[in-house]
């Protein structure tokens, strides 16, 4: 039990899967933080163009 124990600690294969997981991880946290951003900036975009058909229809209707 003592052996396995002792190979477990000394075995450096799993570091690289470990440092992989994390790289993905932060990348998929950025790549989520940019989405969020260009998400608001679209949203915003289309309340405009929301905003400005609604007052270009309300000025030609009359109203």
């Amino acid at each position: 039990m003592k052996r396995l124990i002792a190979a477990l600690i000394q075995n450096n294969r799993g570091t690289s899967a470990v440092e992989m997981g994390l790289i993905c991880a932060l990348i998929v946290l950025a790549m989520l933080t940019a989405l969020q951003g260009f998400a608001n900036e679209t949203q915003s975009t289309w309340n405009i163009v929301a905003s400005a058909s609604h007052n270009s229809n309300a000025g030609s209707s009359g109203a």
